[in-house]
């Protein structure tokens, strides 16, 4: 008599969404132009970061008056939202009672920039947003990909039967390619990293922090 197949499961997922937003392809070309504008216009401003292949806002998007980049902030986090509850067993009409705390900033990465590896306590989840993005480099496959990295296995001894697990066990990061209309969700918490863009162009993002508070919900402190 053959013995029963073991049973597995899945622990500690890890969600990770994408999220298409109807309005990007009009948002799109005024947000970048104004982005751009400003970048030219604070290259001196010593409290943000601009170098020859990165510029990175204050995170006050939310405070900037662009009717196009308030639109686009506003369908940001209803984005986010729709990938809250899909996670979420929590209803609809609670998940509305939620005071919304964000911040946002924009990031402009040049040829041969990126943006180093990083996470954010106190935050809940994280949107990265593509307003533009240059071709697929022809050498790098690489080239401007949202990395995040593997975390769950830093100390586990590695050996021939734990290298080649099927996927969702197998160790590595993980890649997402930034499409301009389309953003990424996941928890705040895992460090990632915009890759070296090795093509021509600019990738233009948008990042948003946010977390939900509720109404009888007190000691968070604001950013």
């Amino acid at each position: 008599m053959s013995a029963p197949p073991p049973e597995i499961v899945p622990l500690f997922s890890i969600p990770f969404g994408v999220v298409t937003l109807p309005d990007g392809e009009v948002l799109n070309e005024p947000v970048v132009e104004l982005l751009r504008a400003r970048a030219a216009a604070t290259g001196g401003d010593g409290a943000v970061r601009h170098t020859p292949t990165r510029y990175q806002s204050h995170d006050d998007l939310f405070d900037w008056q662009d009717d196009a980049l308030r639109r686009l902030l506003a369908a940001m986090l209803g984005g986010v939202g729709s990938v809250v509850l899909s996670l979420n067993e929590l209803p609809r009409e609670r998940f509305e009672m939620l005071r919304v705390e964000a911040r946002a900033w924009a990031t402009i990465v040049r040829a041969d920039g990126c943006v180093p590896t990083t996470q954010y306590p106190n935050t809940a989840w994280l949107a990265v947003y593509c307003a533009a993005s240059p071709p697929p480099s022809a050498t790098r496959f690489d080239s401007g990909v949202l990395r995040l990295h593997e975390s769950r296995l830093g100390t586990m001894f590695a050996d021939a039967t734990n290298s080649q697990l099927v996927m969702p066990y197998r160790p590595g990061h993980s890649s997402w390619r930034p499409v301009p209309g389309q953003m990424a969700v996941f928890p705040a918490w895992i460090a990632h990293e915009v890759a070296l863009l090795r093509a021509p162009g600019d990738l233009v993002l948008v990042t948003a922090r946010v977390r939900y508070v509720g109404p009888d919900q007190t000691g968070v402190r604001w950013w």
